[in-house]
């Protein structure tokens, strides 16, 4: 077999900025061991995250010298609808100026003390705008995707026995929203079956509950349906992505992903009346319906992007540079999630840093050694996270202590890669050198983003 190439030409670069060893220990301890608060000009590989960081087509590029920016009625939001309705099959499609605005109104309606929102696995902003309402998100994943280097072909699944028993205990009045995350994002970026998503549906049927797909990353979990699962084969991605959407009540997404845009995100659903709650709450906190917050040139690109991300040597090519990476590490020895994910690495931190107790918050401690010995930046998703704390101050951790190492999409070569991978096996040979950190100041909420630490002495 050939190997597998980027299915793309460069046009335009940007230059990376080198630093060296002794200036990144600096930065960072300046930065107070937060990632989040490195200027970006100071990271040599960025793999913080796949949200709006991706390079975008000429044919996107073309698109938004075509946006048209009128504040009502743009045709550009029309080819933005109808771009979205051809994948979703949703009537009403309402734009946001990315996903977290979207959750933010939905959950803003649906959310309120004494609801559950049910999950697969909520990732931090969405969990995040659940409790802002001062109602819970639970987690329901499946078994598989609590077993981290045990491969399985589906481990972003959602648990339906116990979203059964859930419903049962709670009661189906108390839960206004059953979400399914595609790919699981804070599961390792594994994807969710067919057959999962019809269960699910099914349960949330007898029980009248609403079923919403956070879509952020529909195309690549639709290409491992194809490679993975019975009966998609011979199906295209797009049809693949249809049927996920036809079981579905509503969804949200951030264009962010896997539309290639820069900015921006939507609300889909078939129900009119929660569609114009949506409608009236948008034009307070994001803008007319035909807009919602965006350019008329930012609705050109996610259009484009939603069409181009359904090529099908695109995701093949996706999929297999994130397996490549995986299998490098593997091949070393590095304890990482398995099999691959459709947008990231996931290293295993508590298996990578045995020696660091969870108080002392191993993911971060490792993506900050990441960072000093090769200026990559990553993101922990762990117990900094998605730990809290109990009434004696009692850090209760995270199911899982993950560095992920998100990859943006079209922007980075092989070589890039391998330099990844490097560093990785790099800092593994050096890991009992690693020391635990401590939170010196957080924010009551999303504390990841702007939190300091310091090494634990």
């Amino acid at each position: 077999m050939h190997t597998i190439i980027e299915p793309f030409r460069i046009k335009s670069v940007e230059p990376i900025n080198f630093t060296t060893r002794e200036q990144r220990i600096k930065i960072l301890r300046e930065a107070h061991n937060n990632l989040f608060l490195i200027d970006a000009e100071k990271v040599l590989i960025d793999l913080l995250t796949d949200s709006g960081t991706s390079a975008m087509s000429s044919n996107q590029w073309a698109g938004i010298m075509r946006g048209d920016e009128s504040y009502a009625g743009s045709p550009s939001f029309y080819r933005f609808r109808d771009a979205v309705r051809d994948i979703t099959g949703m009537p009403h499609i309402i734009p946001t100026h990315q996903g977290r605005a979207a959750e933010k109104i939905l959950f803003s309606i649906l959310g309120g003390e004494g609801k559950y929102f049910v999950s697969n696995t909520l990732f931090d902003t969405t969990r995040a705008n659940i409790e802002m309402t001062g109602a819970e998100g639970i987690d329901m994943l499946c078994e598989e995707g609590k077993r981290l280097r045990v491969p399985a072909p589906f481990k972003g699944n959602m648990d339906t026995v116990a979203l059964e028993k859930f419903i049962y205990e709670k009661g189906a009045e108390n839960i206004p929203l059953c979400i399914i995350t595609i790919t699981n994002n804070s599961g390792g970026g594994q994807p969710v079956s067919m057959k999962n998503i019809k269960e699910v549906r099914e349960i949330c049927t007898e029980h009248n509950i609403p079923l919403f797909i956070d879509a952020c990353r529909f195309a690549e979990n639709s290409y491992f349906i194809k490679q993975r699962e019975s009966g998609y084969a011979d199906k295209s991605v797009k049809e693949i992505a249809q049927e996920i959407f036809s079981y579905a009540d509503g969804c949200t997404m951030s264009a962010k992903k896997d539309a290639f845009a820069n900015i921006g995100g939507f609300l889909a659903m078939h129900d009119q009346k929660l569609a114009q709650e949506c409608r009236n709450l948008l034009i307070v906190t994001e803008g007319f319906p035909t807009y919602g917050g965006l350019a008329g040139r930012d609705l050109e690109a996610i259009a484009i992007g939603l069409e181009e991300v359904l090529h099908e040597d695109y995701l093949q090519y996706r999929i297999r540079s994130i397996e490549y990476l995986t299998n490098k590490l593997i091949d070393a020895n590095v304890p990482v999630m398995q099999p691959a994910g459709g947008h990231a690495v996931y290293l295993d931190a508590r298996e990578f840093l045995p020696h660091i107790p969870v108080e002392q918050y191993p993911a971060q401690a490792l993506a900050g050694a990441l960072y000093i010995e090769g200026g990559i930046r990553s993101v922990e998703i762990g117990s900094l996270m998605f730990g809290k704390t109990n009434g004696d101050g009692k850090l209760i951790p995270a199911a899982m202590e993950l560095v992920r190492l998100a990859i943006p999409r079209r922007v980075y070569t092989q070589s890039h890669i391998d330099y990844v991978a490097e560093v990785i096996i790099e800092v593994y040979s050096k890991r009992q050198d690693i020391r635990g950190l401590k939170i010196i100041e957080e924010a009551p909420m999303l504390r990841h983003f702007t939190a300091k630490l310091q090494p634990v002495l």
